[in-house]
């Protein structure tokens, strides 16, 4: 193996571990893979000492803590992380639930942060995390405001649900997701010039459906698009919460 080809089989190698959720051995990573055993034992021979793998006393494979570093480093490389991360502590703080940040990636909707309230519930995903683009509120508002086909065509609004989203400038998802939860987003918007914006991210409360009944609809709205705003503030932008 050389060149692009190396770097895609040690990319599987690193994909394939993380997938895992445990330790593994070189046999199990080689067929998974397709891999001969000799070119998968250099793969790992070579991450292993780079630290972004870790092997273990019975010569079992894992990820390295070396990611944890160039994950934390990608994170703070988002500007809207920056801009976005002490008001998601003091929405989770005031509100007592899970407060996300989700933005699109390659076509894909990332959890870009996330910081847990003081509540009972410890809403997943994780940072870093692939959230679907239906059901959810970050799809739907992605949908509606992103104008992004990948996105709009994978999501089924209900009758006239498009244009509610549009008018009160935030999106819900109740029960459709996980049993159980709801999910109130609203989007973060950033100045592209000449009176141009764009949505840059989806900030989303998450709280057990009784739990989101007993802070209510209005009060979490208001607060999330308040939110939002002082978010696109700092990172620049303009007022979020209204319609393009």
């Amino acid at each position: 193996m050389a060149g692009a080809a190396t770097v895609d089989k040690a990319l599987d190698v690193l994909f394939h571990l993380h997938e895992a959720g445990a330790a593994v051995g070189l046999t199990e990573i080689g067929r998974a893979l397709d891999l001969p055993k000799s070119s998968c034992h250099r793969l790992l021979a070579s991450l292993v000492d780079r630290e972004v793998v870790s092997r273990d006393d019975q010569g079992r494979y894992r990820p390295g803590l070396a990611l944890l570093s160039l994950g934390i480093g990608a994170q703070r490389g988002e500007p809207v992380v920056a801009a976005a991360r002490p008001i998601l502590e003091e929405e989770a703080r005031v509100l007592g639930e899970t407060v996300f940040l989700v933005g699109l990636r390659h076509d894909r909707l990332r959890v870009l942060d996330k910081v847990e309230g003081s509540g009972f519930l410890r809403a997943a995903p994780g940072v870093g995390d692939v959230v679907p683009a239906p059901p959810t509120a970050a799809g739907k508002l992605y949908a509606v405001f992103g104008a992004l086909p990948s996105v709009a065509e994978a999501v089924c609004f209900e009758d006239g649900e498009a244009e509610v989203i549009r008018r009160r400038g935030y999106a819900m998802n109740r029960d459709a997701w996980i049993e159980g939860l709801s999910v109130l987003g609203v989007p973060v918007w950033q100045s592209g010039g000449a009176g141009a914006r764009d949505l840059v991210a989806v900030l989303a409360l998450a709280a057990s459906s009784p739990r989101f009944d007993q802070l209510g609809e209005a009060e979490v709205s208001g607060r999330l698009l308040a939110a939002a705003a002082r978010a696109a503030a700092r990172l620049g932008g303009g007022r979020a919460g209204t319609a393009s």
